[in-house]
């Protein structure tokens, strides 16, 4: 009995020193200066912005957002917007191989870091990271630049967020272009249903617990960040570390994975039907989603609709830049 206790005791021993190390190694790693906010709030505001392509600070929804833009030499009224969402854990930058040809090509660009991820725009509330909060956001963010109608594009997370502003706005949204997460009422589908996606997105578990993601990620200078990003430019790798590495920055990130139920509730509840022009591009080697709520999704496509399976993981904006930028150019009609 007592080899017992003491077994027992010194597992809840190696268990609290493992948290503490944990702990340590994120905290001191953290950038308590915030000095990456500091040059965001250097940045020009948009309302005073006179160039074409740059970064700049945008005022939307009571929210300071901070997004690169391109070709907004060119008035709203005379060229089409196209508006990039981002996924996780990454920022706009995730969209710099695109967006000069995608300027090049006549529109106005704009791929601005979302909810969470711009440091004006971080609220404390968990439930402020909602489907409803961030579809909101983008409709705010086009208005500021004044597109009343506008062409999307969004990569994971900005794919979730995506597919629901044009459920929910499709007289705003000219086409849609969706990057490996599919339609989220086929991807709901696919959780419920099919053993191979449920055994995808198993790390749902870990990204919902509270604070254990966090001290993990930042753990040892980002080491496991570092890592998700090695296939990433070094100038994305650096803004990428520069900004999860501030206090709060990760947790409101992970906010997103925090209210999926409830936002996969709300989406439940919009109509499912797309009538808007829908490209989907798509990873067959991504460990993150599987072919069945691919296959599934074109049952709610209602208008043109084209899917691109590519031999690919999931940051295909990275590996095959080239082919996606002509795939949208051509769904765009230029």
């Amino acid at each position: 009995m007592n080899v017992l206790k003491w077994f027992v005791i010194g597992i809840v021993v190696l268990l609290l020193s493992g948290v503490a190390v944990l702990f340590i190694g994120s905290w001191i790693s953290l950038d308590r200066d915030y000095s990456y906010t500091q040059d965001v709030e250097l940045l020009p505001d948009y309302a005073d912005f006179t160039g074409s392509s740059g970064i700049v600070r945008i005022e939307a929804n009571g929210y300071e957002f901070r997004a690169r833009v391109a070709g907004f030499d060119r008035d709203a009224s005379n060229a089409e917007t196209i508006i990039l969402l981002h996924g996780f854990p990454v920022t706009s930058a995730m969209w710099e191989l695109l967006i000069e040809p995608l300027a090049e090509a006549g529109y106005r660009v704009l791929a601005f870091d979302q909810r969470g991820y711009s440091p004006g725009a971080r609220p404390k509330d968990e439930s402020a990271y909602g489907i409803p909060h961030l579809v909101s956001d983008v409709v705010a963010v086009a208005a500021s630049v004044g597109a009343q109608q506008f062409h999307l594009i969004g990569h994971d997370w900005g794919s979730a967020v995506g597919w629901t502003v044009t459920m929910t706005h499709p007289g705003k949204v000219l086409t849609w272009t969706g990057i490996s997460i599919a339609h989220p009422t086929a991807f709901v589908e696919a959780l419920q249903n099919d053993p191979d996606q449920q055994s995808r997105s198993r790390y749902f578990g870990l990204f919902t617990t509270a604070l254990l993601p966090e001290l993990l990620l930042t753990f040892n200078d980002g080491m496991l960040l570092k890592a998700m990003y090695s296939e990433m430019l070094d100038s994305q790798r650096q803004e990428y570390h520069r900004v999860f590495m501030e206090p709060a920055a990760l947790t409101s990130a992970l906010n997103w994975y925090r209210q999926m139920g409830t936002s996969l509730e709300n989406v439940t509840d919009i109509d499912p039907e797309i009538e808007t022009p829908t490209l989907f591009i798509w990873g067959n080697d991504d460990p993150a989603v599987g072919r069945t709520s691919v296959e599934a999704q074109a049952k709610f496509l209602t208008g043109s609709y084209r899917e691109i399976e590519l031999a690919g993981g999931h940051w295909l904006v990275a590996d095959f830049s080239d082919e996606i930028t002509q795939a949208v150019l051509k769904h765009l009609g230029k």
